[in-house]
């Protein structure tokens, strides 16, 4: 009956919601697109096997560029939730994290499974002593987590002295910044080149390993028929429930469009080195978290909290423990972060997770997050990283200026949360206009 409601919705009502609901996925295709015409117009021709944002070897440097952010940003999409709270520490957390990992391998030999323990267990340790004087003592997040940034980046400087610690040992980076699938390059991709006038411009030559692109590909089909395989028993399951559905047309689409895309990724994948272990570990993160938000009641909690805390409270939610979790789980994501990103830049340095926050915060807003909680999902906070990802790949690659790339993306950010706060001030708006007309009601009631 759900669906057969949901069905009944004129095509202007339903192009509106799925415009609004997929505002910066939307957006997100239409920056790539612009960044690949401007790089057709830069070179005279199109070429995905040359400066092209759609290389498989710029497709595997987004992912590897951009791993650390998805991450940070799903720990910080839970602080968000809980009222807009953001956590500022977790730069300097994620150097003090890449300190302990570089004293502990490089300059005395631990094991590197101990280390990474250690790490993961002081990261979290960081994040609970952040969550307790939150949580129970009810200090703002933003003054806690800002003396935090300032006294986790002190003690990192302490331990690294001022100087950088590197090489890591191989079996430690091949933990993070290896490859999947990944085999000797056999085969040629041999072809011309024509430019814009229809001349021949240059002869091009890829190499790829036709196992390593089968292995991939196969990989993104298994994915592609779990997600639709999940999606479907999800729907089934809110249909015998009596909940609302998408209509079964738009569904359809939609996982015909999101396969159509893994299975390109998983190709270009495999026409480059394979499948990035980063990705298996963000795959991982991503499902997880998920997970976590939609499905069980704590995850709930943590936007009943953001919509209404007071409510939320007198409704028997432990409203201190939600938020203990919040921000100790920050923490603990940090620390992962922090392990990649020492494995990515093969040392641990002074200055690592400088404006982490940031890119955090604004891939959440970016996202669809509420800047007043309640609101957001770790699918949004994945395209908002995305999306800074794209940014700064496609204006590092047209050479823009860093200085316009800073100006950009927070500009970027700014009308994200215009949109934000236009959309509350809207609904806001609605339902005060609802209850003047159920003031008028009960008046004639009387």
């Amino acid at each position: 009956m759900a669906d057969v409601i949901a069905e009944k919705k004129s095509p202007k009502a339903m192009i509106f919601g799925f415009l609004k609901q997929n505002t910066m996925l939307i957006a997100l295709v239409a920056v790539m697109v612009l960044f690949e015409i401007l790089m057709a117009r830069t070179t005279g021709e199109f070429n995905i096997f040359g400066m092209s944002l759609f290389s498989p070897s710029n497709i595997t440097n987004i992912i590897n560029q951009n791993g650390y952010v998805v991450i940070l940003a799903t720990g910080m999409l839970m602080c968000i939730l809980t009222g807009g709270n953001i956590d500022l520490s977790i730069g300097s957390i994620v150097c003090l994290v890449g300190a302990v990992c570089g004293t502990m391998i490089v300059n005395h030999g631990a094991n590197i499974y101990l280390t990474i323990v250690v790490c993961l267990c002081v990261g979290t340790f960081i994040g609970a002593w952040h969550a307790f004087w939150i949580a129970y003592v009810h200090i703002p997040p933003f003054i806690c987590t800002l003396s935090g940034m300032l006294l986790w980046r002190g003690v990192s400087l302490i331990i690294l002295d001022g100087l950088t610690i590197s090489p890591f040992p191989d079996n430690y980076l091949n933990l993070f910044s290896s490859y999947i699938g990944q085999a000797e390059k056999t085969k040629d991709i041999i072809g011309t080149l024509y430019d814009f006038a229809g001349e021949p411009y240059q002869d091009i030559i890829w190499q790829y390993s036709p196992k390593t692109l089968a292995f991939t590909v196969i990989v993104g089909a298994i994915c592609c028929g779990i997600m639709i395989f999940a999606q479907l028993a999800s729907r089934l399951n809110k249909q015998r429930k009596g909940y609302s559905v998408q209509p079964f047309t738009p569904f359809i689409i939609k996982q015909i469009v999101i396969s159509i895309v893994v299975m390109a990724v998983t190709a270009l994948l495999g026409l480059h080195n394979g499948i990035p272990v980063i990705l298996i570990l963000l795959a991982v993160v991503i499902a997880a978290y998920s997970y976590y938000t939609q499905n069980t009641v704590p995850g709930r909690y943590l936007y009943a909290i953001g919509g209404n805390a007071k409510a939320a409270k007198l409704s028997g939610v432990n409203t201190d423990k939600v938020m203990f979790f919040a921000y100790t789980n920050m923490g603990f994501l940090s620390a992962v972060a922090a392990l990649a990103c020492v494995a990515r830049f093969n040392s641990a340095a002074p200055t690592a997770g400088q404006n982490y926050e940031m890119d955090a915060i604004g891939s959440c807003f970016i996202g669809g997050a509420s800047a007043y909680g309640g609101t957001g999902t770790v699918g949004g906070a994945v395209i908002g990283a995305i999306f800074m990802g794209v940014l700064n790949n496609g204006m590092s690659i047209l050479g823009v200026d860093s200085n316009w790339q800073k100006a950009v993306k927070g500009l970027v950010l700014l009308l994200a949360v215009i949109f934000d706060v236009t959309s509350k001030g809207q609904a806001k708006t609605n339902r005060k206009g609802l209850l003047k007309v159920l003031l008028k009601v009960l008046r004639l009631a009387k």
